[in-house]
């Protein structure tokens, strides 16, 4: 996966098994047109299908203006009804491919991420944010709503009263009231927060990689279920694990006293 193939992201491998996405569009604070929304949907589809060496991602934004300012509104200024229907169609197909991918994805947000940056930030498992972050979904101030899982993700981060506060008045927030919301998961100086979410997606990628996947996807799809069916899930996603190659190298390795080699068989 080179960087050759895309113009609006960049795509690195970085650490053992870590790959680096950038939004790089830092002319425009890494707002996203519809090139992005293209590129991002093919990569996201793309790693779903044959993740490679990647075992974890993290993503952020190129420049140190934005993580993302949102969608690019000078492109869709003049955008009529149905292609802005269109556009937005092509920008949810992102943003849902990026929360079922099976891969782990951690934000590093080293800037503003306002409306559908939020929501992509939202998107990922969890956030690390520079002091300097802000945060705000301005939707409603531009005449629209959230439309891209702000509505859903951000009640289940912060509490539907929160939420509500934060869509309903459009103000942005900070980086320690995120903390304190449970929103973000660390605060780092903004010359630290990308190294210490790579630090964090290289623990995540020396771990069994079968495991990792089944746990996220234990915690994703049973948080939506009644307790008792969310348990027999649970089961499943365990069950799948017993008979592979890394469940019984990772035992071995700690009978042997040392560090497992998984390879995700």
């Amino acid at each position: 996966m080179s960087d050759s193939e895309y113009s609006t992201i960049e795509c690195e491998l970085r650490r053992a098994n870590v790959l680096l996405v950038t939004l790089n569009r830092p002319q425009v604070r890494n707002a996203f047109n519809t090139q992005m929304g293209q590129e991002l949907l093919n990569l996201w589809t793309r790693l779903s299908a044959d993740p490679g060496e990647a075992r974890c991602v993290v993503i952020t934004g190129a420049g140190e203006q934005a993580f993302c300012a949102g969608a690019d509104l000078k492109e869709r200024k003049d955008l009529t009804p149905q292609a802005w229907r269109s556009q937005h169609e092509l920008f949810e197909r992102a943003f849902w491919t990026l929360g079922d991918l099976p891969l782990p994805v951690i934000a590093a947000v080293n800037g503003p991420a306002y409306g559908g940056g939020f929501e992509l930030a939202l998107m990922c498992d969890f956030l690390y944010a520079a002091r300097s972050a802000r945060f705000a979904l301005t939707e409603v101030s531009l005449g629209i709503m959230p439309g891209a899982g702000g509505t859903q993700n951000l009640p289940r981060a912060v509490g539907e009263r929160r939420a509500k506060e934060i869509i309903f008045t459009a103000r942005p927030f900070g980086a320690e009231e995120a903390y304190q919301w449970g929103l973000v998961n660390r605060v780092c100086e903004p010359s630290d927060v990308l190294t210490a979410a790579l630090d964090t997606a290289a623990t995540i990628a020396a771990n069994a990689p079968l495991a990792v996947n089944q746990a996220k996807k234990s915690i994703r799809y049973g948080t939506q279920m009644e307790i008792r069916t969310a348990y027999r899930f649970e089961v499943e996603a365990y069950n799948r694990l017993v008979d592979t190659d890394d469940r019984r190298e990772g035992i071995l390795a700690f009978n042997e006293k040392r560090k497992p080699r998984f390879t995700g068989r």
